[in-house]
């Protein structure tokens, strides 16, 4: 699911990717807990692809989940 949302990301069609980061993110917190690392990978993504959209709100709220996360390692 995360690979495909980062080829509809790469390809411009953010709209089809954004539900697929969330679906993504919903299912890594739920198997690796909120703290994992591949969830900062995946908050950085569905930021970039909020970023495209021009929700620069939505996409600076995961990139600073994405930094805590990553300074927790």
């Amino acid at each position: 699911m995360n690979n495909l949302a980062g080829n509809y990301h790469a390809q411009g069609k953010y709209a089809k990717a954004v539900p697929l980061y969330e679906r993504t993110l919903i299912i890594y917190e739920k198997t690796l807990g909120p703290d994992h690392p591949h969830l900062a990978v995946i908050c950085e993504n569905y930021g970039n692809c909020y970023r495209g959209l021009g929700k620069e709100d939505e996409a600076e709220i995961l990139e600073t989940r994405a930094k805590t996360i990553r300074s927790k390692q």
